[in-house]
């Protein structure tokens, strides 16, 4: 993912800045992790799903 993206994409649940964490998922797909809520979106093909109904909540 460039990091041009990550610059200017936010969480959409709560707008906090998103960090790329390579495979953290239990299936082993990258994933988007917010440093406000803590949601987890991932990250399929090299695309973000940034949708609140497909994202991982924290632990």
């Amino acid at each position: 993912m460039s990091p041009e993206l990550l610059a200017i994409i936010v969480c959409p649940a709560c707008k906090g800045d998103l960090t790329l964490t390579p495979a953290a998922a239990a299936d082993g797909t990258d994933e988007l992790v917010c440093g406000g809520c803590g949601l987890a979106y991932p990250v399929r093909d090299g695309i973000p799903v940034l949708l609140v109904d497909e994202a991982r909540s924290p632990a």
